[in-house]
């Protein structure tokens, strides 16, 4: 019978597998100084049921590339600036609308209305992708539109994640003009919604924008956690109320957090 407590008998497995055995357990001990912070060789090898010279050995191919690095000469180990370097150029490459597309499609057809995507852009909630319901209503095409932050709901969720200075000097620029008369154009009533948006993780506007129109949007999150888009869901108020319909409000927040993933968002 094999000896887990015999260092060979690690080699021979990696010899076994090809060595996609030792691909995982690297793998596997960055996972364990990304929780940690920091490890020392026992430590990981206890954890991973391996022999310590395993560890080592893969902790010098680790700190070869950088990925790993050493406190000191008998301290133990932490993430390198490797990693760091690997981080920064995944977001330069994601492209919110590329990603978010086909979420934005299994979203109209299982809610059959209209489902949108907006970013902040010059002081408005531009709308830069689009899919559509199969009702004969959801015809318009927003993509491109310019529209009101705080009378959308993806304009509400966008306002909700800025800081309080940046939210108030880009009201004292565009002002809180009225669209419809259930717009809100009082500015502390305004801030106490934005309160709930940022509490609840989702916006509803009912006629604010346009009268007929409602609409619903959560948040889409990048992987430092901060909000970049907003994803939305609106239809003819008359039989569109996403407070009612069931599971509409936990499918689009099941959807933000599926975009946000592949934006190299980590749920909390």
């Amino acid at each position: 019978m094999a000896n887990r407590n015999n260092p060979d008998f690690d080699k021979d497995a990696d010899a076994q597998g090809g060595g996609v055995q030792s691909v995982d357990r690297a793998l596997h001990i960055l996972e364990i100084l990304a929780r940690e912070g920091d490890a020392g060789v026992s430590e990981i090898a206890e954890e991973m049921g391996v022999h310590k010279s395993t560890v080592s050995r893969l902790m010098g191919s680790l700190v070869g590339r950088d990925l790993v690095r050493q406190n000191n000469e008998r301290g133990k180990y932490q993430l390198g600036f490797g990693i760091l370097r690997l981080a920064t150029s995944i977001p330069g490459r994601l492209s919110v609308v590329h990603e978010a597309r086909d979420v934005l499609e299994s979203l109209a057809a299982k809610y059959k209305e209209t489902v949108n995507l907006a970013v902040l852009r010059s002081n408005y909630a531009v709308n830069v992708d689009q899919a559509m319901g199969p009702s004969t209503l959801a015809t318009y095409d927003w993509v491109g539109s310019l529209t009101p932050l705080h009378a959308t709901s993806s304009g509400k969720v966008l306002l909700a994640a800025l800081t309080v200075d940046e939210r108030d000097q880009l009201l004292k620029r565009v002002g809180l003009p009225a669209r419809t008369p259930r717009t809100i154009t009082n500015r502390t009533e305004l801030e106490t919604q934005l309160l709930d948006v940022s509490r609840q993780g989702y916006a509803v506007v009912h006629e604010e924008f346009e009268i007929g129109l409602t609409a619903v949007a959560v948040p889409i999150y990048n992987h430092l956690g901060n909000v970049i888009a907003a994803v939305s869901i609106s239809g003819p108020a008359f039989r569109f109320t996403p407070e009612d319909h069931p599971g509409l409000m936990e499918g689009l927040r099941e959807a933000g957090l599926t975009i946000s993933a592949k934006m190299g968002y980590r749920r909390r």
